[in-house]
């Protein structure tokens, strides 16, 4: 088992040029909407080390789109579907890329989708948005905007499958006192790759829930990032992932408290198995000046299975005014609990079955807050299946 020097079994400090690798100010680092603004990235970057560069399919440097990715919407009633160009004036206001895959993904898409929750609706069903990847050994790229108007109410799943490489920007801009719940799962085949950028904007009291899942693809990058606007914004991300032989998996969650009076908390829980599995998890708090009385909390915790199997977890938090109400941060990686297992052994359970209360006990947490039950109990067959194929 390799474990990252961040990440060892228990709690770690983040790093502020203390005990960890330095960081730059968040509020520093660069965005643009022109990819040629971006120099190629080598790897040595700090925002692409643990980044497989030579998987990307080229997608950091240039690559053309070969193909295009299928979007299709199973909508409920109440929200409004369209499909809109690049040059559309309501794309590109939830965030601007941070990074030349995002970049690169702006200026390639050329139809892009737009989902409204309208006005003072309550959408009870949950919306439907399946993304199919071009194909095996093809590029494209794309760009998808949620809009949860004022005082409105929707739950949207994301669900991406298929084959090929996959960048894209996905925008969530939730207005004043609405309520966006977004599950976005990645169950690619495995010679995927998928880069995304998601950039969400919450306003005044907005409640913003969002909740990704990743099981399939050969490398998936995943950067979501939150602002606000107007105070009272609450903002939960959630995280459930599950890497095995040779997949690299890696969330950079970034949550930026401008203002004062709101809340954000991450919680990401991994699983990893298998010769080359690699997970990788980056949490950057950054509470500006301008933001008393935020309240933040971040969690990444890791399970590796077998020997062979890395996991990287490197918490960030950054805060310039002491006016705040809470934060604070934690990582841990490890093994099973060998407490845990003797506990059930010795109550008759057999050690394999013992090894999968575990793992599901240690995902349950964030099953609890898919509110979907097809995806909940789809989730919850991925996993049996996963530990049925490393014979736990």
């Amino acid at each position: 088992m390799a474990v990252s020097t961040e990440a060892q079994h228990g709690l770690t400090d983040h790093t502020h040029g203390v005990g960890g690798t330095p960081v730059s100010s968040r509020a520093d680092h660069f965005a643009s909407f022109d990819v040629d603004a971006f120099e190629v990235p080598g790897g040595r970057e700090e925002i692409w080390r643990f980044t497989p560069m030579k998987r990307l399919k080229n997608l950091h440097n240039g690559a053309p789109a070969t193909g295009s990715a299928t979007v299709e919407v199973k909508a409920a009633a109440g929200i409004t579907v369209e499909t809109v160009r690049r040059g559309d004036a309501r794309l590109g206001v939830a965030g601007t890329p941070s990074d030349r895959i995002a970049a690169q993904a702006w200026s390639s898409f050329t139809d892009g989708t737009l989902l409204t929750v309208g006005k003072n609706e309550e959408v009870t069903e949950p919306t439907l948005v399946t993304v199919t990847g071009a194909g095996e050994g093809e590029v494209a790229y794309g760009h998808l905007q949620i809009r949860s108007e004022l005082f409105s109410k929707a739950v949207v799943v994301v669900d991406h499958r298929g084959s090929g490489a996959y960048a894209d920007n996905v925008e969530f801009v939730v207005g004043d006192g609405a309520h966006l719940t977004v599950i976005s799962v990645q169950d690619w085949a495995d010679d995927a790759v998928h880069v995304s950028s998601h950039h969400a904007s919450l306003g005044r009291d907005a409640t913003f829930r969002h909740t990704v899942i990743t099981l399939g693809g050969d490398v998936v990058r995943l950067t979501p990032t939150v602002t606000y606007t107007g105070k009272g914004g609450d903002a939960e991300l959630n995280g459930l992932y599950f890497a095995d032989h040779g997949q690299h998996l890696e969330h950079r969650t970034f949550i930026d408290h401008k203002v004062s009076n709101c809340r954000s908390n991450v919680v990401y829980k991994g699983a990893l198995q298998g010769e080359g599995a690699h997970t990788v998890w980056i949490g950057d708090v950054l509470i500006r000046a301008a933001a008393e009385g935020t309240e933040t909390y971040e969690l990444n915790r890791n399970l590796v299975l077998t020997d062979g199997a890395r996991a990287d977890s490197v918490p960030n938090l950054e805060i310039e005014t002491g006016e705040i109400v809470s934060a604070g941060h934690a990582s841990a990686t490890g093994r099973f609990d060998d407490e845990q297992l003797f506990y059930l052994q010795a109550r008759g359970i057999p050690e394999d079955q013992a090894r999968r209360l575990v793992v599901r006990g240690f995902f349950h947490e964030i099953l609890l807050k898919i509110t979907v039950p097809e995806v909940r109990e789809r989730l919850e067959a991925a996993i049996e299946a996963e530990l049925e194929a490393v014979g736990a």
